[in-house]
Parts: structure tokens; sequence; C-alpha cells
């Protein structure tokens, strides 16, 4: 009878998880394995052979000084982003659960950048910058104007404005349901004991909405971390290789140099980087976590 059941669950489980366990192995385990294997190795992508080096393509990871440029470049973009992202996502949410009119329009508005491909999102910015705006300073000013991805700073700027631009949508939706998960109550009895809006704010609605910010925190620093197709679309890595981010250096590593190896190498000390920053902040965040 026991061995009937089991039998019947593993059926089960074949009929309906068994198609997404397949893909999931074909599309992310073994890729993940294969990839271990050639930062073992000097393929340049195009031999049959594929000569075993050891650990050397992580030496040269670790000697590449233009990786850990990108890299901290990276850490600069992120940082900024995700602080702006969250800010503008928390503001937002709190406007459109306010009981403005037609809150529901303001919502989908807010969202829709976020269904654009980061490729089309990227040259349609390119466009605003190198023509709309130059077009207006010097409509403005009657001087001459250079765009503002002529320059490293500049540059850097607008991928961190694009950015914030494209996520905060997503993450207003969940600050959204942060701020309908709060029992009005609660901040109804801090009202009558003596709090202001502003006091109600930060000391019972904030508290409760820890998750939220757990969450968006999580998911707009694995985004920024890993973002590469704004960064070609939009910058390109211009001017002068000062707005390569990580992951362009390691695509360009490894499809555009053709060190597979050392590409490959130095991905996955993007992902352990991304995967620690990722864990700490979820455990900090986690660790204060209230409850109603």
């Amino acid at each position: 009878m026991k061995q009937n059941k089991l039998s019947y669950k593993i059926g089960q489980f074949l009929m309906f998880g068994g198609p997404a366990t397949i893909l999931f192995f074909a599309v992310v385990i073994l890729p993940f394995f294969y990839g271990l294997y050639l930062t073992l190795t000097s393929w340049d992508g195009v031999s049959t052979t594929k000569p075993f080096v050891g650990l050397e393509n992580y030496k040269a990871a670790l000697a590449d000084t233009a990786y850990w440029q990108s890299l901290g470049r990276t850490f600069i973009y992120s940082v900024i982003a995700v602080i702006l992202t969250n800010i503008v996502a928390f503001l937002l949410a709190y406007l459109v659960t306010s009981g403005i009119k037609g809150q529901n329009f303001f919502r989908a508005g807010f969202f829709i950048p976020n269904l654009i491909g980061g490729i089309v999102l990227g040259y349609v910015w390119k466009f605003v910058f190198n023509r709309a705006f130059v077009a207006i300073a010097e409509v403005a000013t009657q001087t001459d104007h250079a765009s503002l991805l002529s320059t490293p700073n500049g540059a850097m700027f607008c991928l961190i404005l694009v950015s914030v631009w494209q996520y905060a949508g997503y993450m207003m939706l969940i600050y959204v349901a942060g701020f309908m998960s709060v029992d009005q109550s609660l901040k109804e009895a801090a009202m009558i004991d003596g709090c202001n809006k502003g006091k109600a704010m930060w000391h019972v609605v904030i508290p409760l909405m820890r998750s939220s910010f757990v969450q968006c925190i999580f998911l707009s620093t694995t985004r920024c971390f890993m973002v590469y197709d704004l960064n070609l679309s939009l910058t390109k890595g211009e001017p002068f290789n000062q707005s390569v981010l990580a992951a362009m250096h390691v695509y360009n590593q490894a499809f555009v140099y053709k060190n597979y190896g050392t590409g490959q190498a130095e991905a996955l000390v993007l992902f352990i980087v991304c995967a620690v920053v990722g864990m700490l902040q979820v455990y900090f965040g986690k660790k204060g976590e209230v409850a109603a």
C-alpha cells in the first residue's frame, strides 16, 4: 500500500514537476558546472580542444586590473542606484496608496518602464541624452553643449538615472503590497496615542514593512550587479571604457577577446560577490524583522 502511494506521488511529480525540473537542469545546473569546467581550460571558443590549465584563469582574473576597475564601478553604480530606486519606489507606493484620484492609472503608468527591455530602453534614452537634452540646453543658453554621455561621470549618471527610471515601478508594486498588508488599526491607534502622520509612518508602518524593504533591496541589488543590456545599448562602455560595468567586462573577455576561461572565472567571481552581498543583505534585513 505504501509502495503504491509512493509510486503515485512519484508519478504525479514526474507529470507536473518533471518537465520544469529537466529544463532547470538543462538551462541552469548543467551550464553552471560546464562553466566551472571551462575556468580550468584555455579554450578560445573555436578550437575543438580545451587544454587544461588548472587555476591559471583565476590567477589571470585576479591580475586583471580592468576587471577590478569595472567591479569597483559596479559597486558605486549599484549602491547609488539601489538607494535611489528604493526611495523613489517607496514614495511612489505611498502616493498610489494614499487615496488620490486615479491611483490605479498611476500604478500602471509607473510600472510600464519595467516592461521595456534594457536594449530598447538604452537606445531610447541614448537619443534623449544625445539629441533632446542637448537641443534643449542649446536653445536655453544659446551655446553649444556636449552630451552627458561624452564624459565618464556623465555616462555613469545616465546609467543610474535610467536604471532608477526602469526599476522603480517594479519595486513600487512590492511596496504597495507592503502598505496594504499593514493593519490600519495599528496606525490609527498610534494617531490616537499622539503620533502625527510622520511619526506613525516611521515607528509603525515602516517597521512592519521590513520584509518589503528586504525584497526590494535584494532584487534591485542583484539587478544592478548583473546589468549588461542597458550598459551595452546606452554607453557601450564609452567614453574610453570608463563606463564598462562588471557584466560587460566579463562578456567582452569571453566573447570579444575569446578568453573563455578567464571570462568564465571572472563571471564566477562576480557571481560569488553578488551572492555574498545579497545573502548578507537578506540576513541583516530579516534579523530585525517585526510582526504585527
